[in-house]
């Protein structure tokens, strides 16, 4: 998958590496030299919706910048004429083991905007999140979480069984060299193709050096080594 903008910190990152720069640098964990790294999994066909139990299994362990675990389609250059062009939902982790529920939506030539769902997620805690095609609205996209849509419906020009569902972890580490620490559970990761829904079948996994992914049927944990 290509490294996406670091837009998870629009709200807070200038507070965030202000106080993080003073962090001992014991707890910035091993050497990750690229700044985005990733474990999880991509279908191997386009979708029109994609649904995962995510659980936070402890609190993040960030040193620079953010870690995340989220359910999408589209990514960077997937948009009409190369543009950026994405909607996701998930958890969003960040220094002194600060946890969110969130969405973000990045729509062509517009910059990604994140939106906060739960200030204050439990840690254990699952929650079934969703994101689907409206039926009979190609292209316009709806966000669910425990079975109630929390966001108005996104159009996403083009999108209409184009993209390849995933589910991932993230970690953004602000180009410092070093591995943020998560662990997530997802579970039942199921997609919706023209032929109905079926668990997710990888067409990509996500497996960054310093990240594990352990898979069991339609279900996986997405954890730091």
């Amino acid at each position: 998958m290509a490294r996406r903008s670091a837009s998870l910190l629009a709200i807070a990152t200038i507070a965030l590496l202000a106080a993080v720069a003073a962090a001992p640098r014991s707890q910035a964990g091993v050497a990750c030299t690229s700044s985005y790294s990733y474990a999880g999994l991509a279908d191997g066909a386009p979708g029109r919706a994609v649904t995962a139990t995510i659980t936070p299994l402890a609190p993040p362990q960030v040193a620079w910048g953010h870690v995340a675990a989220w359910i999408g389609v589209g990514g960077p250059r997937m948009g009409p004429k190369h543009t950026d062009a994405w909607i996701q939902v998930g958890f969003s982790g960040f220094y002194g083991g600060v946890t969110k529920l969130y969405y973000e939506v990045a729509r062509p030539g517009v910059a990604p905007r994140y939106y906060e769902l739960d200030a204050a997620p439990v840690i254990g805690q699952p929650r079934r999140l969703a994101i689907s095609e409206i039926r009979g609205h190609r292209s316009w996209w709806q966000i669910s979480v425990d079975g109630k849509a929390v966001a108005p419906a996104v159009h996403l020009a083009g999108s209409h069984l184009r993209w390849s569902p995933m589910a991932t972890a993230e970690s953004w580490n602000a180009g410092q060299g070093r591995c943020n620490k998560f662990s997530y559970r997802f579970e039942g990761v199921s997609v919706a193709t023209r032929r109905g829904w079926r668990k997710l079948t990888p067409g990509t996994i996500f497996q960054s050096p310093g990240y594990a992914v352990r898979r069991s049927g339609a279900s996986f944990t997405a954890a730091s080594r």
